[in-house]
């Protein structure tokens, strides 16, 4: 028969004492949690954004504080922060979510949709009214948001308006969320922002620069615009960060802009963009890539705006190692991470990059060798899909180099991608599922470190 000192068995009594010390302090801390969100959404209205280039997120932003200013208390979350029990305990919410690509939910969405959007749920005292973004261009018009709205009235909860879709941003659907947001809540008085009603600026165009002359591909140009005032004169640039975008709006051509990611550093003096020359089916170029492209005049004035993009900004990531994923001019926004990094001497800087031909398509390839001699970049994979024998794409050249992958991304790496929405990033994204695991990739997004630009 086993017997055991007595010394042991105070020692196991004590082991075992603290593991149950340990349940009741979880146990209470999820208790606490739950009692927290009802505590929380007791008279609070829930704004909750999906975002993918921070317009969703600018609007929620701005509808927060115009009801908080209005003396309704307002809690603004994103869907990735937002669990079942949290909506649940609410009685007002308002959502704010985009549709990107064909149809699919922003990345800050996609965890949510996953887990909750394929059955309904319980949310019977939940009032709600719903904005979906989106650009008809796609066939898939405004399909997250439609879904979203669908699954919420699936589990009964209650529309105070019906849904307002927006086509990229269109002046009148934006007006009617306004009109809806004031009277939401019976807050008739409410004072409302106008939506992204930041002033329009004055760019002119400095230089714009062909990089990839001979290649099989549209020409690709480099195009740098200095900020001028009303009359044309040099005036300061304003602030932005590595992966924000600039709203450029074609002379005479309505409202509707073309936005494009920054390259540049505001310490350069300019923005800096990468343009690829678009065609139609007729093989006209589009109006602004022509313009900034091969119809360029230096001097050319346009109107634009910055626009901050926080789903792609370094934020907590600045610190960690960096894997930067692109193609084509999405370069541009993986350079302005590389030269902001360069800068700090951060050197755990990777970059795999996909175009053409290696004969023609090596965009910015001096800085990019000069950034791997100094060794600010510890690795630069650029791969080219029309070389012989068969051409790589960034998703294969990821299988090759996968156990290094995973030891960075176990290294506490982020992970940057940046291009092409219809073929790379679907590519790279169910490249990346195969090699950390659906769950690990989903918790890379949770975490913030699986971040993306692409259009």
């Amino acid at each position: 028969m086993l017997t055991l000192e007595p010394g042991r068995w105070l020692a196991a009594g004590g082991l075992l004492a603290g593991y149950a010390g340990l349940c009741w302090h979880c146990l209470r801390a999820a208790r606490g949690r739950v009692r927290s969100a009802r505590q929380t959404t007791v008279g609070t209205v829930l704004l909750a954004y999906a975002s993918q280039s921070g317009q969703a997120h600018e609007l929620a932003r701005q509808a927060a504080a115009d009801l908080s200013e209005a003396g309704l208390p307002t809690i603004c979350l994103p869907l990735a922060r937002i669990d079942l029990a949290l909506l649940q305990a609410s009685r007002q919410a308002l959502f704010v979510v985009s549709t990107y690509g064909e149809g699919d939910a922003p990345d800050n969405a996609a965890v949510f949709e996953d887990r909750y959007l394929n059955s309904p749920a319980d949310l019977s005292a939940l009032d709600y009214g719903l904005l979906a973004l989106g650009d008809s261009y796609y066939a898939q018009f405004c399909a997250f948001g439609r879904r979203l709205d669908a699954w919420l009235q699936r589990s009964g909860a209650r529309p105070v308006f019906e849904r307002i879709e927006v086509d990229r941003m269109a002046p009148v659907a934006l007006a009617r969320w306004q009109h809806c947001l004031a009277s939401f809540g019976g807050l008739s008085a409410a004072k409302t922002s106008a939506a992204l009603d930041a002033p329009l600026q004055h760019w002119c165009l400095c230089s714009s620069r062909l990089l990839n002359a001979g290649s099989a591909g549209w020409p690709v140009y480099q195009v740098e615009l200095q900020a001028v005032d009303g009359d044309g004169a040099p005036r300061p640039l304003p602030e932005w960060e590595p992966g924000d975008l600039l709203d450029l709006f074609p002379p005479g051509e309505g409202a509707r802009p073309r936005t494009y990611t920054i390259a540049s550093l505001p310490a350069s003096g300019v923005v800096q963009l990468l343009v690829r020359e678009v065609r139609g089916d007729d093989g006209r170029p589009g109006c602004m890539s022509a313009l900034l492209g091969s119809a360029a005049q230096i001097g050319m004035r346009f109107a634009g705006r910055l626009r901050a993009n926080p789903g792609f900004r370094l934020g907590e990531n600045a610190a960690r190692p960096l894997i930067l994923i692109g193609n084509g001019t999405g370069l541009a926004g993986l350079l302005a991470h590389l030269r902001w990094r360069a800068q700090r001497g951060k050197r755990r800087n990777w970059l795999i990059f996909g175009e053409r031909q290696a004969a023609f398509d090596r965009l910015c390839g001096e800085e990019l060798d000069d950034l791997a001699a100094r060794g600010l970049l510890a690795h630069c994979d650029r791969v080219f899909s029309r070389d012989p024998p068969a051409g790589e794409y960034v998703q294969h050249r990821l299988e090759r180099v996968a156990d290094t992958v995973r030891e960075w991304v176990a290294d506490g790496a982020a992970i940057y991608v940046c291009g092409n929405a219809v073929g790379m990033a679907p590519a790279v994204h169910e490249t990346l599922e195969r090699l950390l695991g659906a769950d690990g990739l989903s918790h890379l997004v949770t975490e913030g470190r699986y971040r993306r630009d692409v259009y």
